[in-house]
């Protein structure tokens, strides 16, 4: 049954490291709460939120899932993340959709790459956050030993919230306990804690509680409970096992009566305006009766239903057969159908309120990260974009049919659509198409679900590294060029100068032209040579970027001057400019952390080293396994999967991540600039 009031709905995500149990956990609870009436298995690929087939042959998620349930006249919608660096493009779009995040601790492995990242990511978006330990009834597990681990990782605030008990076959609540039985520390001592950090929240309740030394009642506790969670003054720890049960309960109890509803959460981080210095606050009100505002987080591109749109309903009533807008679109579109999703299925219902997780299906408007509206009045309203890790990983993929080449153009943009951190790139140089992830296993799942969902088979090999130009000083160049060839001639002669930029500030242009020295109507041609030739390269044949370019002089004629010959003065300018400004190539560089055993640490680091890399830093992670973090140049990692392997006998694991562009060494420079000149004498 569809509940329609806002303060009855909770959003939550469960996020954290791959392997921590979070889609079992999303099946338990499904299974708890009476949605499903069996509990489904990820191993047996019968759960509800890995559907893919890809996700079932991989053992893990590869996509978030999205599905809802009710508890205690609540209704939950809870998003199914994956927990894999490799995944993150899949991940962090969730933390824009809910109110709440539950971190996922895997007890046997501890606190993990992910976990301390979902953790930032949800404290820097203003969600509540809370941390679920998951299979706790393991074998060799130190319960309190990670509980120390993770107060010194995210703060004291960091509270029980209910303990293990009968030797982890159930929990024993703490907030409205004062006493009881449990596996690990007193009860009492947690449920004073929890009481303390409370109080200092309400200065009434707090100069009530120091007179008379009672407890609040359970009612008194939810206000303040629900600000320590919105200021990250609590972060309450739960413990749970997604394979018996035990705390789960109890965990749904959390999420209806503690978790915040829509308007108790920390509002949406909404801004109005296109233009960076321009844009504006806005405050998206979770009010039913205001105009729309939904934002869609997350796009599937379904062979079945189209291109589907899954957004979270900010503000104002979503119903069946209603016109939206999406983003700036002048058109408007019909909603036709208007779903809630259970894992792959698409249940259709007639609203949506602030609050609630829908979907539209066969809207070609829709796009991720746009805001649906119903008035003209929001076509320039944004919610604050994600901060993505860059896609580093890349391959370089050719079909293997003729004839495919078109279609395998379709296949990846509707893959590119489903995953912003899924990047496609030409080179018509190199006549390469490469696409680009956050990791080899983003890359394989790509790749398998082209062979099996779209029946396209690719052959690929090593893409040329992303090397980039710029330039280390100022200079100046000059171009007339001049054609005559019987009829009517070419005319246009273009003075610049050249300034390098901070690194990551990208291209400027300036006009700074006087007395019409080139006529307005030619200074986008110029401005397109000089692009030109900043995509050509000029050391070594790569992208020129973070530079000024400032057009101060020239000189045209009143027939001959012609939007082709400034095209042309502008790129050989251009050209002229960038050699003479001390030109450098640069190579990323990217951030490294490898999971290995401890034995392996003296091959690993040595190995590392040997690439042009350093080591940052290590920590131990569960068992006999460290974490090692680090920086190298990506040019040195071709074959770094192989070498995990080799050294660590398959027990290896990395991930990568982008830094920032270095400036090459002199002999690579050298080397690179060589093989440029050479092509161009072959061309």
């Amino acid at each position: 049954m569809a509940l329609q009031s806002t303060e009855s709905i909770r959003t939550v995500a469960l996020v954290g490291h791959g392997g921590a149990g979070k889609t079992s956990l999303a099946e338990m609870l499904l299974y708890s709460a009476g949605a499903v009436t069996g509990c489904g298995a990820v191993a047996k690929g019968s759960s509800v939120c890995d559907f893919d087939p890809e996700e079932k042959e991989a053992g893990h998620s590869l996509q978030s899932a999205v599905v809802g349930f009710d508890w205690d006249s609540r209704r939950i919608h809870l998003i199914d993340t994956p927990g894999y660096p490799d995944f993150a493009g899949q991940a962090l779009p969730a933390l824009a959709a809910v109110d709440t995040a539950l971190v996922v601790i895997n007890a046997q492995t501890g606190v993990e790459l992910m976990t301390e990242r979902m953790m930032r990511w949800a404290g820097e978006r203003g969600l509540c956050r809370m941390i679920v330990i998951n299979k706790i009834d393991a074998e060799n597990v130190d319960l309190p030993g990670l509980v120390a681990d993770v107060r010194n990782r995210f703060g004291r605030g960091c509270l029980l919230l209910d303990l293990p008990a009968r030797h982890a076959s159930g929990v024993v609540e703490v907030l409205e306990h004062e006493a009881g039985d449990s596996d690990f520390e007193s009860v009492a001592a947690a449920h004073r804690a929890l009481i303390d950090q409370l109080v200092e929240e309400d200065e009434e309740l707090l100069a009530r509680y120091l007179e008379d030394g009672a407890d609040p009642a359970p009612a008194a506790l939810h206000a303040p409970f629900e600000k320590a969670l919105r200021t990250g003054h609590l972060i309450p720890i739960l413990f749970v096992s997604a394979k018996t049960g035990a705390g789960v309960r109890e965990l749904l109890h959390v999420l209806a009566t503690l978790a915040p509803n829509p308007a108790e959460g920390n509002p949406p981080l909404f801004y109005k305006g296109e233009a960076a210095s321009a844009r504006q606050p806005f405050v998206a009100a979770p009010d039913a009766a205001r105009h729309v505002l939904a934002h869609v987080f997350k796009v599937v591109s379904d062979p079945y239903m189209g291109k589907v749109g899954i957004f979270r309903v900010h503000q104002g009533t979503v119903r069946k057969d209603m016109q939206l807008f999406a983003g700036s679109g002048k058109r408007a579109f019909k909603v036709a159908h208007l779903y809630r999703l259970q894992g792959k299925t698409y249940n259709e219902v007639p609203v949506l309120v602030p609050g609630d997780i829908g979907a539209v299906a066969k809207v070609d408007e829709l796009e991720f990260d746009c805001v649906l509206h119903d008035s003209h009045d929001e076509d320039h309203i944004h919610l604050a974009p994600l901060e993505f890790p860059r896609p580093m990983a890349g391959l370089a993929v050719e079909t293997r049919r003729k004839g495919d080449e078109q279609r395998l153009f379709e296949v990846l943009g509707k893959l590119a659509l489903e995953d912003p951190t899924f990047v496609i790139e030409r080179h018509p140089a190199s006549n390469e198409t490469v696409v680009r992830g956050l990791g080899e296993m983003h890359l394989k799942a790509k790749l398998a679900k082209m062979a099996g969902q779209y029946k396209l088979e690719v052959d690929t090999s090593p893409p040329r590294i992303p090397y980039r130009e710029t330039i280390s000083s100022g200079a100046e160049g000059h171009y007339r060029h001049k054609k005559q060839s019987g009829g009517a001639g070419q005319f246009g002669e273009v003075f610049l100068r050249i300034e390098p930029r901070a690194r990551g500030a990208g291209f400027e242009f300036v006009d700074a032209v006087k007395g019409g020295a080139i006529p307005g109507v030619f200074m986008p041609a110029v401005e397109k040579g000089v692009r030109q030739a900043l995509a050509d390269g000029v050391v070594a044949g790569y992208p020129v970027e973070d530079v000024r370019v400032t057009v101060f002089d020239g000189k045209t004629h009143p027939v001959d001057g012609k939007e082709v010959a400034f095209v042309t003065a502008g790129r050989k300018a251009a050209v002229a400019a960038i050699r003479a400004a001390s030109p450098t190539v640069l190579e990323p560089i990217v951030s490294m952390e490898v999971i290995a055993p401890e034995s392996a640490i003296g091959d690993l680091t040595g190995d590392l080293s040997s690439r042009r890399g350093h080591i940052t830093g290590t920590d131990r992670r569960g068992g006999d396994m460290v974490s090692i973090t680090g920086e190298a140049p990506l040019a040195e990692l071709d074959d770094y999967p192989s070498q995990l392997k080799s050294r660590t006998g398959g027990r290896g694991s990395y991930t990568l991540e982008f830094s920032r562009y270095a400036t090459v060494p002199p002999q690579l420079q050298s080397q690179l600039a060589a093989r440029f000149r050479l092509k161009e004498e072959d061309d």
